[in-house]
């Protein structure tokens, strides 16, 4: 699997005051709510990928738009810049540096499938009441969550994911162990909840990209 998949996967850990009790069923189906209905469809971010192998993380920015269920397009920016878009159909990957395309399949179990749905989860937090076991806590700013997934496919992708929600009800960043022990460091700023045009997530390899499909997939 690319290691920038992984990449789309976030991790942030903040500094926070003192929490209360855990949530009740009710309290966290409420506040699952209320951050569905508030889900931000754009945000930059900043993304620290810790390894441990390395004295120092791997560091990227750029943007991310989503649209539920199963929309999504990240841009990543600097001398490393590379697209990621995914229609819930496919997913593509593109390098203009290296006027290069990756193309994946989606569904019909494919291998990416649990990834995909991992990084959905992440993002707009859709059914993960299926797929993960949570506990939530109400913070000095917000709320904190934790999920630990359920099924195996999930648990090859990370071993937990926490994100902070702020007081608008919106994931301002994550902390994602990966199974290796890494992880990865992201936090959002400058959201919106506008609408995103269907041609954000469509994807067309520019005249003279060389695309390929990965064997496996």
């Amino acid at each position: 699997m690319p290691a920038f998949i992984y990449g789309i996967f976030l991790a942030f850990s903040l500094t926070s005051g003192a929490k209360s009790a855990p949530l009740s069923g009710g309290e966290l189906k409420n506040l699952l709510a209320a951050i569905r209905q508030n889900r931000t469809t754009q945000a930059d971010f900043h993304e620290e990928r810790v390894i441990r192998l390395m004295k120092k993380p791997v560091v990227s920015s750029g943007t991310v738009w989503f649209q539920p269920p199963n929309k999504f397009r990240r841009e990543v920016k600097g001398n490393s810049p590379s697209v990621t878009v995914s229609d819930g159909g496919e997913l593509w990957i593109y390098y203009p540096n290296f006027k290069s395309a990756e193309r994946y399949p989606l569904g019909k179990g494919s291998p990416l499938d649990a990834t995909v749905a991992a990084i959905n989860s992440a993002l707009n937090l859709e059914n993960i009441e299926t797929s993960f076991n949570i506990s939530a806590t109400k913070s000095d700013t917000g709320h904190e969550l934790a999920l630990l997934p359920r099924i195996a496919a999930m648990k090859r992708v990370f071993q937990k994911l926490d994100l902070r929600i702020n007081d608008k009800f919106r994931v301002e960043g994550t902390d994602m162990l990966l199974p290796n022990g890494d992880r990865i460091v992201t936090t959002y700023s400058n959201q919106t909840r506008a609408p995103i045009p269907p041609s954000t997530f469509e994807f067309k390899p520019p005249t003279g990209t060389e695309v390929t499909t990965p064997l496996g997939q």
